[in-house]
């Protein structure tokens, strides 16, 4: 597969990302149109209601049904359903409303869906049909189903998931249930031109119709995914049959009706690339499925899960839908930050058995997820192997695990012989899964570099945080796949398999000397450090850590500014870890931290937002963020996610604190806006947050009794002289921003190619003659001419 196709596909995506958004817009405007016509209806004047400025978001004039009392969810217009928590039904409706829609906002008593095109191609590639998603929301609503709801629904799946591209028995199939999907599909000359026409009832055994069509039985979706189409007498009649049903099919197959069939043609394996574009532009998108079972070419590894492997109940259902019909669904699993998202992937992995390239954000994940496959299966020592920048360890001939990074898959400099060797390995084999960890992380450009390297029949993207603060997340929806599941980190959080946490979010009032200074000064790096090191936010970190440090508990203070980081950590005596730790000291701080008490309190950079498993901490004491991401509030969160050995796994967890989160903001700064903004994906999932406004008077008494370092307002002014005089403030961030990329699995390379700029630079130095070399760090500087695409400095 050439970069060319890389490029092709990710054109491909923006476009049905465009007609996503186009379908959206259109329900806005239905809605706003029916908004304003029942206004008029009335007799009400626009100028008189300010909600009539706002339409759409006034449905208190929506029809119930008299048996509204019974039924758990509202449904809205503009595609917005509201459901309720505590109601009978939760359970049912939650499985069905999280497969059809997106989660907005999920507190304790009522969720809030959207349904979105996204959404609804989510539910057709696992089988859902267009009339069983109006049904059952139907069923479940109070209100009467709004007309332009159902439109909707049926405007954005009257064609995706009509047609798949499914690899069977070593070939590609364009398959469908519907003969006129394949005739239209095939009107289209570079498709038409594409087909592989043979006798099929020869050759394969299955008989071929008057259109040359290949006839099979439908791969039938299991049970479990289908259940929540189900009524409740359905359900009934379905326990009395002491479970003699067939496995997947519907209430019809239970009455003895013929399974349905599916129509196929061949295609040319050459031209795969070509037809999912063409069916992109006809608006019939091709759903990618695996049949691994029936996939004879490619060797098997052998890999089974230890009998020591437990897989939990939502494990097992974001499974399901992965593998709903016997075959490999490419998707995007959403599991909370220490909820077992690697497990899965590794379940995933074993199902398949097939050669698997796991992606991850950074070397130390390397290892642990190679860590973690030989943790929970049997695979030989010699069919797994790691790629990164200091391993390079060659792939086994016939099938294996291959661990590496998406910068070295995307790195398009010059490689070393061997790194060159490896590679040429990975682009030549036919790999059976691509599992890529932290999936949101992942640039357009870095993911086109990837899919044209790595030639994979099935994708799995998996993340806690399906988020981004650009709006290029809706890409991965076809780049890789649809979203096939995501948990409710409230419902695992109940039950046990998440610690409780205590959000707290302390103000901390800059003192008089602080403020002064921050509403003078101009540089926006001086204010960001005056606010994080209020000496006030310094006695409260002192003072919480005391506290905590007594109870005998584990805590984590982070800072993203490198100079506060030092500052904290030579205040508090504690060790820290930051992009430019050697690894021999981070692991020696991190093994004594989980198994010993000498070290309680350990400070971190940003490099310990991911990819560093601490599950004995179950305190984080945060000082200073990455201005407003909603991602690193949550990671960060993550961090004391783990379930704890006292965990209740009753029900009776959501009523008792294990774990506590703190974020410390500065008041009257640009860290209460941003610290607002950050919070919001968690308040999303449930979580709410405690204000404190006492708590600076409690340890500023305490400072002056225990002697604090910054006690006094004579030290405030010292601290203060040192933060305005130090001049290596931006030369300190800037080493750890490389020093992080140098971590980062061949970052190291992208790093040392970056401009070096030196005091003092003589003229012979400038113009070449040491070796030195311009380059050019404009807005545009990646963009190169096609001519010179494969010329890169070495």
């Amino acid at each position: 597969m050439s970069e060319t196709a890389g490029e092709g596909e990710y054109t491909s995506a923006r476009k049905l990302v465009l007609r996503a958004s186009n379908r959206e817009a259109l329900l806005k405007s239905n809605t706003s149109s029916t908004k304003s016509s029942s206004s008029s209806a009335t007799g009400s004047s626009s100028s008189s209601s300010p909600l009539d400025q706002n339409p759409g978001s006034d449905f208190s004039n929506l029809k119930l049904k008299p048996d509204h009392i019974a039924r758990p969810c509202w449904t809205c217009p503009d595609g917005g359903i509201y459901l309720e928590a505590f109601h009978s039904l939760y359970n049912s409706a939650y499985d069905f409303l999280v497969a059809i829609a997106e989660p907005v906002a999920r507190p304790e008593f009522l969720h809030e869906y959207k349904l979105t095109p996204y959404s609804l191609y989510a539910a057709v590639a696992t089988n859902i049909d267009t009339e069983s998603i109006v049904r059952v929301l139907d069923r479940l609503s109070k209100n009467v189903l709004p007309k332009s709801v159902s439109a909707f629904i049926r405007e954005c799946t009257k064609r995706y998931g009509k047609a798949k591209l499914v690899l069977k028995h070593n070939k590609f199939y364009v398959e469908s249930e519907h003969h006129d999907v394949l005739r239209e599909l095939l009107r289209d000359k570079m498709i038409s031109q594409a087909r592989i026409v043979e006798d099929e009832a020869g050759a394969a055994g299955p008989a071929a119709d008057k259109d040359g069509f290949v006839v099979t039985s439908r791969a039938e979706e299991m049970e479990e995914n289908l259940k929540i189409l189900r009524e409740p007498e359905d359900e009934e009649s379905e326990e009395e049959d002491d479970g003699n049903t067939v496995n997947g099919g519907a209430s019809g197959r239970a009455n003895g009706k013929k399974p349905k069939l599916s129509v196929a043609f061949q295609i040319k394996a050459n031209m795969v690339e070509v037809v999912k574009k063409q069916a992109i532009e006809l608006d019939y998108p091709l759903m990618e499925e695996y049949d691994f079972k029936n996939d004879k070419l490619n060797a098997n590894v052998p890999m089974d899960l230890k009998p020591h492997a437990r897989i939990r109940r939502y494990q097992e259902r974001s499974l399901a839908k992965m593998f709903g019909n016997g075959r490999a669904r490419s998707g995007i699993i959403v599991l909370p930050c220490g909820a077992g998202k690697t497990l899965t992937g590794v379940t995933a992995a074993q199902t398949i058995k097939k050669s698997v390239v796991c992606l991850c954000t950074n070397a130390v994940s390397v290892l642990q997820w190679k860590f973690q496959f030989q943790l929970w299966t049997d695979i030989p020592d010699d069919r797994i192997c790691c790629f990164t920048s200091d391993k390079k360890e060659q792939l086994h001939p016939e099938s294996c695990v291959l661990i590496t990074t998406y910068t070295m898959i995307s790195f398009s400099g010059n490689r070393s012989d061997q790194s060159k060797q490896v590679m040429d390995a990975i682009c030549a084999r036919e790999w059976g899964l691509l599992l890529m960890d932290e999936v949101h992380v992942v640039p357009a450009k870095m993911f086109r570099r990837v899919i044209s390297s790595v030639k994979a029949h099935c994708r799995l993207g998996l993340t806690a945080t399906l988020v981004r603060e650009d709006d290029l997340i809706a890409d991965l929806n076809f780049l890789i796949g649809p979203k096939l599941y995501e948990a409710n980190w409230m419902d695992l959080t109940a039950q046990g398999y998440l610690a409780n946490v205590q959000c707290v979010e302390v103000w901390c009032p800059m003192t008089g000397l602080f403020m002064g200074e921050y509403l003078k000064a101009k540089n926006a790096r001086l204010k960001q450090l005056l606010y994080v090191m209020n000496p006030r936010k310094i006695r409260a970190v002192e003072y919480l850590v005391n506290f905590h440090e007594q109870r005998g508990d584990k805590i984590i203070v982070f800072s993203d500014l490198v100079y506060s980081l030092k500052h904290y950590a030579d205040i508090l005596k504690k060790p820290m870890i930051y992009g430019e730790t050697p690894e021999k000291e981070r692991q020696a701080i991190l093994g004594l931290f989980r198994s010993t008490n000498a070290i309680q309190t350990i400070c971190i950079s940003k490099v310990g937002d991911t990819s560093i498993d601490l599950p004995e901490a179950n305190v984080v004491i945060q000082v200073s963020s990455h201005f407003g991401s909603r991602r690193q509030e949550a990671q960060r969160l993550g961090r004391i996610l783990r379930p704890k050995s006292y965990t209740q796994q009753d029900g009776s967890n959501r009523s008792s604190f294990n774990a506590f989160f703190y974020t410390l903001v500065s008041t009257d700064t640009q860290e209460m806006f941003y610290s607002a903004k950050r919070q919001q994906y968690l308040i999303d999932q449930g979580y709410t947050f405690k204000i404190v406004t006492n708590l600076c008077e409690l340890s500023d008494m305490e400072a002056k009794v225990n002697n604090y370092k910054y006690s006094t307002p004579e030290d405030d002014r010292r601290l203060m002289v040192s933060l305005t005089s130090d001049q290596d403030i931006d030369k300190a961030q800037k080493i750890e921003d490389n020093a992080i990329r140098k971590n980062n699995a061949d970052g190291a390379r992208l790093a040392e190619e970056s401009v070096k700029r030196s005091a003092g630079s003589t003229m012979s130095q400038l113009s070449g003659g040491s070796g030195m070399r311009y380059r050019e760090m404009g807005g545009n500087s990646s963009k190169r001419h096609p001519l010179f695409a494969k010329r890169r400095r070495r």
